[in-house]
């Protein structure tokens, strides 16, 4: 991507230190008896009382409490170094201390209470918050708990809360429930209404069936998927995509990243075909713009800038002239090895162990080592003077050359490096010649086999499409192949690059000649044999393979000819053409900046994962979990109703929770539930959550205020009696009395 098209990022939005905010007046509400409502979520906490005074001086004078504390759920013990005292932070306040991230404790182990010290504290902060100085909470308590909650969890936190804090009563409610209840809720009506209320939470996601204002929870289905499992698959997708990225990618802003730009999509599967076009795919992707550090860059003068140029061109002619003259020393060594191999094979002398000694002393085992060496020089002194020869023209004339032929003895040193420098200009211009004749005699070959496969294409044109056809395949599978082993390569734990690595060992861990041996007159046979040459080359992954040249120039001659001939190969089929469309969307899915774009280097593309991370609540197996989705959840859950019921219920559908408010979650929750309705059952459209994230408090704030609110709860004395796994049944609890 280059620096100077525009890009619209999002920033990551950077902690800011959390402000002391003093705690409530308690004086309101000491000795009321006002209910104290704890929605106790595994992320965040959100506490508060039931009733708060009434602004508009009206006669009741307390009114139902809309806005309580929401706090992390977060509990640190850090020591202070500097003043070597102990601190106890909770919630935002962990933010304040570097060294007390570490220490960072939740109540929850993934959807499950069992850190009560943890619980402990953060219900210390929560009291201290409220202004409650008194020595015990004479507050009744209305508390959440998990759809299923184990006892072991529900026991120690009623010891908790009777015997630390000596409340009057404690009641459990479930948090979806209750924010259904504040959904649809009508006052002095009995709550008795239908629905299905998904609830998206933490680390799980249930299902919960509701007829007559009541949970079957029979019939309640939970499954092991939630938002921080969703955080932290987007997190993972994140660091594959960048392996390299130069900042750590912290929990909480992938979690910022989930919430801000992923959504739903009604049929995944439509959405990702229709990004595959790289502009579709551009335009839906979000960048997000991490910190960085700009690189400092040290500004020069026109006169710097043109010197540097200058001595840049300098010294790129000079490179080029080294490299003329090693290529035309290493052409001249190899015609030299060529006419002393060609001479050698002409004078084969009859006797086969004279001929067998002689193939010996030259490095060679027998005859057919001696004909590969010379086909292969052959072969590579065509390509040399193939490319010398292109851009050449006939010389009018032979140029003369007067010193080759003089002895060195007859001449002065200048004439020596003249004499050399003839004997260079000589065999260019031989190789020259010799490149033009081979250069005609190509092109009388290429002719030949041009009318020989004009008339084969003629005979049988289908058959001669057919063969070029696979014959591309073939060469753009080698291709392929080649392109597929340097990336392995680039990954140091891949086959390819162990067996990189081995080879490499293997040369060190050798037994070579030591020094002092070599001093003795020992031999280091390496080199001996061709083959041992051949490391080199496998490991050496930068270098160009001739066979790659072959391969493009011969795809080109194959697809030109199709492109002339065959009029359903269109240039869409070309090698060119197919890569281009795979770059092009590779590049659309991960842009590339340049080097010195510290600003690129620091960003984050996010396109096809924000449709994939949310479809993992339907698919939870795209994320190797061994779980069913939510359209299988409420195919399963609806199964066990009548048709009649199934009217009843689906005329709620109610989705409640964090991830609710994802866009496109409604359409998509549709889309699962109709094809598994009779067509002629009514569908409503899907409702959410106002406020997902207090919903839930503020249903079971309104409940408490009402007279069934004191029949739902335990006593001190029940609970001295019954144990503290004992709960009432009703309605909104983990034990009600639904049929």
């Amino acid at each position: 991507m280059s620096e100077q098209e525009p890009v619209e990022a999002f920033k990551v939005p950077t902690p800011t230190l959390p402000t002391a905010v003093p705690p409530d007046s308690y004086d309101v509400y000491r000795g009321q008896g006002t209910p104290l409502i704890i929605d106790n979520g595994a992320s965040q906490l959100r506490f508060g009382f039931s009733l708060r005074p009434s602004l508009d001086g009206s006669q009741e004078g307390y009114v139902t409490n809309k806005t309580p504390h929401v706090v992390s759920n977060v509990v640190a013990r850090y020591k202070d170094r500097k003043a070597n005292q102990p601190l106890l932070l909770f919630g935002d306040g962990i933010d304040a201390e570097s060294g007390a991230k570490g220490q960072a404790r939740t109540p929850w182990e993934g959807d499950v209470l069992l850190n009560f010290d943890a619980l402990e504290h953060a219900l210390d902060c929560a009291f201290i918050t409220l202004g409650i100085d008194a020595d015990t909470v004479e507050h009744p308590v209305l508390m959440t708990e998990r759809l299923a909650s184990p006892l072991h969890s529900r026991a120690l936190t009623s010891e908790l809360m009777f015997e630390q804090y000596s409340v009057p009563s404690l009641a459990f409610c479930i948090d979806a429930l209750m924010s259904f209840y504040y959904r649809y809720q009508q006052p002095r009506v009995p709550f008795n209404v239908d629905g299905l209320v998904i609830s998206f939470n933490t680390a799980s996601t249930s299902v919960v069936p509701i007829l007559n204002g009541k949970g079957i929870l029979s019939h309640a289905k939970r499954i092991p998927w939630g938002a921080q499992q969703s955080t932290e698959y987007l997190l993972k997708l994140i660091q594959l995509k960048y392996h390299n990225f130069p900042t750590r990618v912290t929990t909480t802003q992938a979690s910022w990243m989930l919430h801000n730009f992923c959504e739903f999509s009604a049929d995944y599967q439509a959405t990702l075909r229709s990004l595959r076009a790289p502009n579709a795919l551009r335009a839906a992707d979000r960048v997000v713009q991490f910190p960085y550090a700009a690189p400092a860059t040290e500004e020069k003068t026109e006169e710097e800038l043109a010197r540097i140029a200058e001595r840049r061109k300098e010294q790129g002619k000079k490179l080029q002239e080294i490299a003329a003259k090693n290529r035309m020393e290493k052409l001249l060594q190899k015609e030299n090895d060529l006419r002393y191999l060609l001479n050698l094979r002409e004078n084969r002398n009859d006797n086969k162990r004279e001929w067998q000694n002689a193939l010996l002393e030259e490095g060679f085992d027998d005859d057919a080592g001696l004909d590969e060496t010379i086909k292969k020089l052959e072969q590579d002194l065509k390509k040399v003077r193939k490319k010398e020869s292109e851009g050449q023209d006939e010389p009018m004339e032979e140029p003369t050359f007067t010193l080759v032929d003089v002895p060195d003895a007859e001449l002065d040193e200048e004439g020596l490096k003249e004499k050399k420098k003839q004997r260079l200009l000589k065999a260019g211009f031989e190789a020259r010649a010799r490149a033009r004749r081979e250069k005609e005699k190509e092109r009388e070959e290429r002719e030949a086999e041009e009318r020989r496969d004009e008339e084969e294409r003629g005979n049988d044109f289908e058959g001669w499409a057919g063969k070029l056809r696979k014959e591309q395949e073939a060469i753009m599978s080698r291709i392929k192949e080649r392109e597929r082993r340097k990336a392995a390569l680039s990954d140091r734990k891949s086959a390819v690059a162990q067996a990189r690595m081995k080879n490499i060992a293997s040369l060190a861990a050798d037994d070579r000649v030591s020094k002092k041996k070599r001093k003795t007159g020992a031999e280091d046979t390496f080199g001996a044999d061709d083959e041992d040459w051949a490391i080199y080359r496998k490991i050496n992954t930068a270098a160009p393979s001739s066979d790659e040249e072959d391969d493009i120039q011969q795809l080109q001659l194959v697809e030109s000819k199709l492109l002339a001939h065959d009029p359903t190969f269109t240039t869409q089929h070309t090698h060119a053409s197919r890569t281009a469309a795979r770059s092009a969307l590779l590049s659309a899915f991960r842009p590339q900046y340049g080097p010195g774009d510290a600003a690129g280097a620091a960003r984050i593309h996010l396109n096809t994962e924000r449709w994939r991370v949310c479809e993992t609540y339907f698919a939870p197996s795209m994320a190797g979990v061994d779980a069913a989705g939510i359209g299988e959840v409420l195919q399963t859950v609806l199964a066990r109703f009548t048709d009649a019921e199934k009217a009843r219920l689906v005329k709620n559908v109610y989705t409640t929770g964090g991830p609710s408010q994802f866009h496109g979650l409604r359409e998509r929750v549709y889309s699962a539930l109709r094809p598994i309705l009779p067509p002629e059952m009514e569908l409503p459209p899907v409702e959410t959550a106002r406020d997902a994230t207090v919903d839930a408090w503020r249903g079971m704030a309104a409940f408490a205020n009402t007279e069934g609110f004191k029949d739902v709860g335990v006593t001190r004395q029940q609970y001295e009696e019954w144990g503290g796994e004992r709960i009432k049944r009703w309605w909104g609890g983990n034990w009600n009395a639904a049929q």
